[in-house]
């Protein structure tokens, strides 16, 4: 065990287990069967999972630059290697996965190295480790609900897939699109949230609820303003951005229409996901529950059976705005809740 933690210590150590990963898979990509190819993403997952819990982690600790340069060194590797073993050794799909499995796993070496350095005040050091009932329940109780709306929001996904495929290919396509575009809202919003948080949960934690309203209050009317900024512009400029993924008329109009539809409640993002993040750092695990369930299941999901049936092909498209405004009148009214127990 001291040898493991002694080694997982040193840099070097780090940066060369990396690369014999890299190596490795690369050589096991190339002589495994062609049909199994494809499976070799599954092994990006734990690495995904522990970027993305070190990211949180360090953004808590107030080292914004450093989480997000580790998702930046992934991102920007995998943009590099997706062509590169797409067209340059002609892997296809299956080079897409295996670019997606080295950028997680030069993530995860990026936040070992940044452990290993000592730059946090935390540790990952075997002899640090200890299992608390009380830290794993309070860590469950709000991860949980954040798990499960993401989990709900692939379902949904899968929902949306299989009722637009009924249109048409052209319908699916465009509906991918108008969602990916109607997320450069969501993203920016939910980076303000998740940035906010660990501040507003400073303030909790030290009971500073002046400075809490006022950082609170400065975050909504902040994302607010940029949402309502990128929507006005995604808005206006949404054929161009339509136009740089598809080229089929058909999918372009459907596209086009999707976007608006999506975009006619994109605006409140920016106070749902701050006030979100804010039950979250107030640690009222039942209101980010319910929060997340309702969006994402209790509603979304009978809604794209409902106006699908009564609207047809634009239904399955209006089923998400319509989703959009009772959770964010549901989240203000929880957070007034929480606010109100803490303060009495």
């Amino acid at each position: 065990m001291n040898v493991i933690e002694t080694s997982i210590r040193r840099p070097v150590t780090v940066i060369i287990c990396t690369l014999a990963i890299i190596f490795f898979g690369i050589y096991v990509y190339t002589q495994m069967p062609q049909q199994k190819r494809p499976d070799i993403v599954a092994f990006s997952g734990p690495c995904a999972m522990i970027a993305t819990t070190y990211t949180n982690i360090i953004r808590t600790e107030g080292a914004s630059v450093q989480a997000m340069t580790g998702q930046i060194v992934g991102n920007v590797l995998n943009i590099i290697l997706d062509p590169i073993m797409i067209l340059g050794f002609h892997w296809n799909i299956a080079g897409a996965a295996l670019a997606t499995l080295l950028a997680n796993v030069v993530s995860t070496a990026y936040y070992l190295l940044y452990f290993s350095k000592g730059k946090s005040i935390l540790s990952i050091a075997f002899k640090d480790f200890s299992l608390n009932k009380e830290y794993i329940k309070a860590i469950y109780a709000i991860g949980f609900p954040a798990s499960l709306g993401f989990n709900l929001m692939s379902i949904s996904q899968v929902i949306v897939n299989g009722l637009m495929a009924g249109y048409g290919d052209m319908a699916l396509a465009s509906i991918g699109v108008a969602m990916k575009v109607s997320m450069i809202t969501t993203m920016v919003a939910m980076g303000i949230g998740q940035g906010v948080q660990p501040i507003l949960g400073y303030c909790v934690g030290a009971k500073l609820w002046t400075r809490f309203k006022q950082i609170l209050h400065f975050s909504l009317a902040f994302s607010f303003l940029l949402s309502l900024f990128i929507t006005i512009f995604c808005y206006f400029f949404t054929i161009n951005i339509v136009q740089a993924f598809l080229t089929n008329p058909t999918a372009i109009k459907y596209a086009v229409t999707f976007v608006h539809i999506f975009l006619t409640t994109s605006v409140l993002f920016g106070v749902y996901y701050v006030l979100n993040n804010t039950l979250q750092a107030m640690g009222d695990a039942n209101g980010s529950f319910i929060i997340n369930v309702s969006r994402q299941g209790i509603i979304y999901i009978p809604m794209l059976f409902i106006l699908n049936k009564a609207l047809g092909i634009n239904g399955v498209a209006w089923s998400q705005p319509a989703a959009d405004i009772l959770p964010t009148l549901l989240v203000f009214l929880l957070y007034q809740r929480a606010l109100k127990t803490h303060i009495e």
